[in-house]
């Protein structure tokens, strides 16, 4: 069960970079995201693909660029990371008084 919960914070952690390196490099292409974050082609080409999906970057003839979403997400990102640890620490605290 946590297992899958880790593997979701990994993958959400990869698509937040993927966004960080658009923001900081627009446009660019898939080759050029790969090398920069030193990812597998087909890793970076499912976060552009999730990314785009959700509205955070749109493709143009140069590459990847960011939509105005994209900053909405990286201004509000570090907040919300702090509510899920607030609560993986609730989580932890509540199941060491059940052992």
């Amino acid at each position: 069960m946590l297992e899958k919960l880790r593997t979701e914070i990994e993958l959400v952690a990869r698509h937040l970079e993927v966004i960080r390196t658009v923001v900081e490099h627009q446009p660019i292409g898939i080759m050029k995201l790969s090398d920069v974050l030193h990812l597998p082609y087909h890793r970076v080409r499912y976060s552009l693909r999730i990314l785009e999906q959700k509205g955070y970057i749109r493709a143009s003839p140069a590459g990847a660029v960011a939509t105005p979403r994209a900053d909405e997400l990286l201004q509000v990102v570090n907040a919300r990371v702090d509510e899920l640890i607030e609560l993986l620490r609730t989580i932890k605290k509540e199941s060491s008084r059940n052992f």
